[in-house]
């Protein structure tokens, strides 16, 4: 047989053997030709080993194709084929519940049941797709333009689910489900949803989760598009301990997209657990007594926060008005959001954290405790103090007509003497008078005009005015009149009623500036023990604790016989206090303050209560602040 007759052979690919065979045939006939007319005899010796040698270099490219095909490639053309019909698809991780002090939970996971799309396994013709959508459409009672735009925003390559339907009852999902089983691409899931516990003003602590947007996607590379997110309070703050790990279920799907069977399933891993310091029942008492007086008062809003002076721990914060962060579970959220966001009430403004307000008298303390600090005053100096003071042709007014007389630190504290606080700020008489500077030193020390650092989003700094500010802010010079202003809280001074409370827990407890926490301790799905947050002091030592005892002596004669008697004297612990009304812009209208701690030989409890535009401080804030302590002590 000559090497030709090789080329005769059966597994060779069709087209390109018949090629071969034909060209090598002609060539044979020729070479036979040549041989028979002797021609053959007259060529070289080496010119057949040349066709031999071209053969066999056909024969081996065309083996060694075969050979990368079948043997070399021949697992990741497996790979390939097994793509085409396995999907990998996330199972949603359970969030980590939200517990206060006691161990009620305040944020829990309920099972959701969504309808869904994945683009990448429906149909690849155009009209088999269309014919998908209106059958769906009829189905689900969706219209079949709402259908196709959704997938088209995703993308047909994309394997990330389209929701069309969502938060479904278990009856509803389950007929779905039926009726969908044979629609390519088309099925029912089931996934975690938050639910929160309804007490009034537990949503701006709690926040609440939301579908992760284009920029949160973009800072948060491990997320997907599909993947939810905290958008405020404790959820996004520890939105890393939350969130838990998602599972992974592998299905196999046939070439029409539709389920055949699952092949493996990876649980998911639920997140972390918060405890908080926050008392549920105590947070309760706090809504309901600030919504009545906000009510009664015709105020515009109100805040209360309960700290332990000893530790920092919030155990309660209240901003009013509120909102139900459930409707954020909804498939209305996104109106009902608008709808928030166009009230004029503000109910997602943070009033605690973020409210920016003029202390008012309540600052007062902490003028006298510089003061002392500072060698201005002694806790035995005195003045005359008028009903009011003149610097050339202004008049700056005491609140009580007439003036208090002879008047020492500790009454001007429990009575709130405007008068001599003005000395204590800017000078008069035979008190020479703090400064601006050395004011704005102390109150920064005390915590104002910056954050606290608290473990919530979105806090506000405040402001402590300097001339330096003024003239950049408002192009004007600082006046003596300022100082005065910023001596009794008015003027440009700012404050959040949670520095209000953190400064107010340091003169109770003899110094220390303690940094605020809400969340006591992380723990896992086992109870373990993640993290525990410890004391944090932020600032001491910088007012000596004897002149902190004669500022504590003053709030507590506010309650026995000041401005606070009227709401406090009768509580069954001896407490301190200070009361405030402060002037805003709006004429007529005042802010209700009053800032206290119990019991005053050995403080549990600091409080600040704010009601916006309520009125006078002891008449309207005073009762939210004896319902707070009562319950507090009586529980």
């Amino acid at each position: 047989m000559s090497i030709f007759d090789l080329f005769d052979n059966k597994s060779l690919p069709g087209d390109k053997s018949k090629r071969i065979l034909k060209e090598h045939t002609l060539e044979y006939e020729h070479f036979k030709s040549d041989a028979e007319g002797g021609e053959i005899f007259k060529k070289e010796p080496g010119s057949i080993w040349g066709a031999y040698l071209i053969a066999l270099i056909i024969f081996g490219t065309l083996f060694a194709q075969l050979l990368r095909l079948q043997i070399t490639q021949g697992s990741f053309n497996l790979s390939l084929a097994e793509g085409n019909r396995i999907r990998v698809r996330d199972i949603a991780a359970p969030r980590g519940l939200i517990t206060d002090a006691k161990g009620k939970v305040l944020a829990q996971n309920t099972a959701s049941y969504s309808l869904e799309i994945y683009p990448l396994d429906l149909p690849k013709d155009k009209s088999a797709r269309e014919n998908i959508y209106t059958t769906l459409s009829l189905i689900a009672q969706i219209p079949v333009d709402d259908i196709a735009t959704a997938v088209a925003q995703k993308g047909l390559s994309t394997y990330d689910p389209v929701i069309l339907k969502q938060n479904l009852d278990r009856d509803t999902a389950l007929l779905l489900q039926v009726k969908t089983a044979n629609l390519p691409g088309v099925g029912v899931s089931t996934d975690p949803i938050r639910q929160y516990a309804t007490i009034p003003g537990l949503s701006t602590i709690l926040g609440y989760v939301g579908k992760i947007s284009a920029e949160e996607l973009k800072n948060n590379p491990g997320y997907k598009s599909s993947d939810e997110i905290g958008k405020d309070g404790l959820e996004m703050s520890y939105e890393k301990y939350l969130k838990g790990v998602p599972g992974v279920s592998e299905v196999e799907v046939d070439a029409k997209g539709q389920q055949q069977r699952q092949l493996s399933n990876t649980e998911p891993q639920p997140g972390d657990n918060l405890v908080l310091n926050i008392d549920s029942g105590l947070e309760q008492v706090m809504a309901s007594s600030l919504q009545n007086v906000i009510s009664s008062s015709k105020g515009t809003g109100g805040v209360a926060i309960a700290m332990n002076p000893q530790t920092g721990q919030i155990l309660g914060l209240v901003s009013l008005p509120s909102y139900d962060n459930n409707l954020f579970t909804r498939p209305t959220a996104s109106q009902e959001y608008q709808q928030l966001l166009q009230n004029p009430d503000n109910p997602l403004f943070d009033r605690a954290i973020a409210g920016q307000y003029p202390s008012g008298s309540i600052i007062k303390p902490f003028m006298a405790s510089m003061a002392l600090q500072e060698g201005e005053i002694t806790p035995s100096t005195t003045i005359n103090a008028p009903g009011e003071i003149k610097v050339g042709n202004y008049v700056y007014p005491d609140w009580k007509p007439g003036g208090f007389g002879l008047t020492d630190v500790r009454k001007a504290i429990a009575v709130s003497c405007d008068v001599f606080f003005y000395s204590v700020a800017g000078g008069w008489d035979k008190i020479k008078g703090l400064g601006v500077e050395t004011i704005k030193k102390y109150l920064l020390k005390f915590g104002f005009g910056q954050k606290t650092g608290i473990d919530l989003p979105g806090e506000a700094t405040g402001l402590v005015p300097d001339p330096a500010w003024k003239l950049k802010t408002k192009g004007e010079s600082w006046y003596l009149g300022d100082t005065y202003h910023l001596g009794i809280g008015q003027g440009d001074l700012l404050v959040t009623p949670l520095q209000m409370v953190m400064a107010t827990s340091a003169i109770a407890n003899g110094g220390e500036v303690l940094k605020p926490e809400v969340v006591n301790k992380i723990t896992d799905q086992n109870g373990n023990v993640v993290e525990v947050f410890q004391k944090d002091i932020l600032k001491d030592k910088f007012i000596d604790p004897q002149y902190i005892q004669v500022v504590q002596e003053g709030m507590r004669e506010a309650v026995t016989s000041g401005s606070a008697r009227s709401q406090l004297g009768s509580l069954t612990v001896p407490a301190a206090a200070k009361t405030g009304t402060a002037q805003f812009e709006v004429a007529g209208k005042t802010h209700a303050w009053m800032t206290a701690y119990a019991p005053y030989d050995n403080p549990q409890i600091a409080v600040a209560v704010l009601v916006e535009q309520g009125g006078e401080g002891y008449a309207e804030a005073g009762p939210v602040v004896r319902d707070i302590l009562n319950y507090y002590f009586q529980k």
